[in-house]
């Protein structure tokens, strides 16, 4: 523990994250990857809580734009997010890493209920714990969930990890060249600004109870780890 900079984090992982460059689904190169680096945090003595999103599967969104009942088009959402997490867990457990799934949505069959102190002790048994479901209520996304469940746990920081940007721009980078990489922000730049880090329900979450977020890129092998040791890669979102 000497090595890391953060004893206990929550890591946020898109849905998109786990489906790679094919788009869709879960693909193995990719799980296996963020395993094996969830895996070096569990071999540092970091206690690692992660939040998994959907959108590789099915987004509330879309369906609401379908015309689908926006609460209806949520709860489905979150049973993607359930998925991706047992995939997830089954993926870290083959690794060597005890894992938890914990759901908002009581599933028992699958998974434990989500229980904050349960949630904890099985932090401090140094057992991987994945937030499954999101907050269990339509209209909230998984980033308030990494926000809440960070708060909840008292974890020290949010690490945002992307699959196809390193950081926060003042544009999207990919559209437009002169877009600059900011290396630090503070919360309230990034509410005025409008800048795509979390939404804002989780930026004020996270800003009322000062957990650092930190954005960076999952695509290299290893970036995680550099991350929890504190080295200066991606864009860190703080108070003043």
């Amino acid at each position: 523990m000497s090595e890391a900079k953060y004893r206990r984090i929550v890591l946020k992982l898109s849905g998109e994250a786990l489906a790679g460059e094919q788009g869709f689904g879960i693909n193995p190169t990719v799980i296996k990857s963020v395993s094996h680096q969830v895996k070096e945090l569990a071999d540092l003595g970091v206690e690692v809580a992660v939040v998994v999103g959907g959108g590789n599967i099915w987004r509330g969104k879309v369906g609401s734009e379908m015309g689908m009942d926006r609460a209806s088009a949520d709860y489905m959402g979150m049973l993607a997010t359930v998925m991706n997490s047992l995939a997830l867990q089954d993926s870290l457990e083959n690794a060597g890493v005890e894992t938890r799934v914990q759901t908002s949505i009581e599933m028992r069959q699958v998974a434990e209920p989500y229980i904050r102190r349960k949630a904890i002790r099985h932090l401090e048994k140094k057992r991987v714990v994945i937030f499954a479901a999101g907050t269990g209520n339509p209209y909230f996304s998984t980033d308030t969930t990494a926000a809440l469940r960070a708060a909840e746990i008292e974890a020290e920081v949010i690490l945002m990890a992307k699959n196809n940007v390193d950081g926060v721009y003042s544009a999207d980078p990919s559209i437009d060249r002169t877009a600059t990489k900011y290396e630090t922000l503070t919360y309230l730049d990034v509410l005025r600004e409008g800048l795509a880090v979390m939404d804002s329900t989780a930026s004020s979450l996270c800003m009322d109870n000062n957990i650092p977020i930190i954005v960076f890129s999952i695509m290299e092998e290893g970036n995680i780890k550099r991350v929890v040791l504190g080295e200066n890669i991606g864009t860190i979102v703080r108070g003043k």
